[in-house]
């Protein structure tokens, strides 16, 4: 963030300065809402949670150098004391992203930190030339951003931290990572509601605008695709227009997302993963190719001259269209298409827990992508799934899948659909952790269909299991955040007798 006063971050986000705050406190940053990571001149957001109430922290974030503590009550100590917040008309309320908050303590916290990023990201726009990337879209949202965050820091300082950063708290906190040196923001939006997308965009207004996709992630809070499709579109409705450097990055392979063209006056550029050379949006991908692993290569046509090659270093033949959209932002932001090709074949996965493909020494192949799970991103984990155990002769395809959260009445039907996609595919042997709905849907499916269904009732079940794997074969791990599957690709990678060190992918916990 830009270096302000105590007095200054008062005035910007409404708040009052209690308990002895001196006006005069100068305040660098950056934004933490976990106390543990406090630094001095650091701003701490006393956010409370179902465990813990992070203004029980507020003194130990003081002694340890925060110069300034954004409390929705007194703590006893010195802070800024957030004022009351008023719903914004035609918005959903979201407190989703709170694990407890029946007062709007956190709230109020959360509307001044969003008040500070907007300050900040107007002065950085203004002043130091910063460009703001919104991407969103109901899956590949973080592998995205992570793509985008790789190339472009190529061409300059580049904020796009790890993991899903992507709603009301991480969103304003991502946005204060910038300071004056940053020349990009990659900013990950996502959306529980209608208007959320709106709201986020009203923090860091973005000038490039990258929509991925619209499925049936959250399909419980929205309704319909097209209830979807609405929220999706609001990132480019929020675009300026062209004339002002407004660019929509839209995938043509997508009918909903294809359609928000007519909703922005910026310009629209197009892209596809299968229309191949001779296709007509902007950016193409022709001559896809799978390695082993399911690493793809392809060619990227573009606007600006020769196709160029590129070799993906992350997994799945999903992220072929996850590439060509960060390609897309960059090249519309003047970054030279080799460049572009090259820093794209260099990325390695940034985000724990996604498409993370590691084969240990015995030959078992394990592809972790447990952070998060919806109907779509299922189907592309099993599909590379399924071609990594292709190429071995006489090995067997493991599908380890928890639930998907969030789908709403078509919950159970999703999970059955799953089923019959295993067995469409071929995958030899699965194994369902959990017990629900959900997970008997998705095993009495796989099963009716000739599947070998194993069912674990929790993680360290699902690693007993698995020790009926053998040298050779491939595993994938995938099930909504909240399942915490990413446990069982450790205890696959845990034994030291077959497994080549590795650090711990586990997101850690924060208060």
């Amino acid at each position: 963030m830009i270096d302000l006063t105590a007095a200054q971050i008062a005035e910007i986000t409404g708040g009052t300065l209690i308990d002895g705050a001196d006006p005069a406190t100068p305040v660098s940053g950056p934004v933490e809402f976990d106390s543990r990571r406090i630094t001095p001149g650091s701003v701490y957001m006393a956010l409370p949670g179902a465990r813990v109430d992070g203004h029980d922290f507020a003194a130990a974030a003081l002694d340890d150098g925060a110069a300034l503590v954004l409390a929705g009550r007194p703590t006893g100590g010195p802070a800024l004391l957030c004022p009351p917040v008023e719903q914004e008309e035609g918005t959903q309320r979201n407190a989703s992203y709170l694990d407890n908050d029946p007062d709007g303590l956190g709230e109020r916290v959360i509307t001044a930190v969003s008040r500070l990023a907007r300050y900040s990201t107007d002065v950085l726009v203004a002043e130091n030339g910063l460009t703001v990337i919104g991407v969103t879209g109901s899956a590949g949202k973080t592998s995205t951003k992570d793509l985008l965050g790789a190339v472009f820091s190529r061409a300059g300082a580049t904020v796009a931290p790890p993991g899903s950063l992507n709603n009301e708290i991480g969103h304003p906190y991502t946005v204060l990572k910038a300071d004056r040196s940053t020349r990009y923001l990659i900013a990950e939006m996502s959306a529980r509601g209608q208007g959320h997308i709106a709201r986020l965009a009203r923090i860091a207004p973005p000038r490039i605008g990258v929509v991925l996709n619209v499925g049936t992630a959250h399909l419980g809070e929205f309704g319909s695709r097209d209830g979807i499709a609405r929220a999706k579109g609001e990132l480019v409705e929020a675009l300026p227009p062209a004339a002002d450097g407004g660019v929509a990055v839209l995938n043509a392979d997508d009918d909903l997302v294809a359609g928000m063209a007519q909703r922005t006056t910026a310009r629209v550029v197009f892209y596809s993963a299968t229309q191949g050379a001779g296709g007509t949006a902007d950016y193409r991908a022709s001559d896809v190719s799978l390695d082993e692993v399911a690493r793809a290569s392809f060619l990227l046509h573009h606007p600006a001259g020769d196709p160029v090659p590129v070799r993906l270093g992350v997994f799945g033949a999903h992220n072929v269209a996850n590439a060509l959209a960060a390609a897309a932002a960059a090249i519309e932001c003047g970054l030279d298409p080799a460049t572009v090709a090259d820093a794209l074949t260099g990325y390695t996965a940034a985000s724990a827990n996604r498409m993370d493909v590691r084969t240990r020494p015995d030959g078992l192949t394990v592809i972790n992508d447990s952070y998060n799970a919806n109907p779509d991103s299922m189907r592309a984990g099993i599909d590379a799934l399924v071609h990594a155990a292709a190429g071995r002769p006489g090995k067997e395809s493991w599908a380890v899948l928890g639930q998907m959260a969030e789908l709403g009445e078509e919950t159970v039907g999703e999970h059955a659909g799953i089923g019959d996609y295993l067995a469409d595919q071929g995958v030899d042997r699965l194994i369902v952790v959990g017990a629900g709905p959900n997970q008997d849907a998705l095993a009495r499916t796989a099963s009716a269909r000739g599947m070998q269904v194993n069912r674990a009732a929790d993680v360290a079940s699902a690693i007993t299991a698995l020790s009926a794997t053998h040298p050779g074969d491939v595993v994938l791990v995938k099930a909504s955040y909240s399942d915490g599957l990413w446990r069982v690709a450790e205890g696959l990678h845990a034994d030291a007798r077959h497994t080549q060190p590795s650090p711990s992918t586990r997101p850690s916990e924060t208060r």
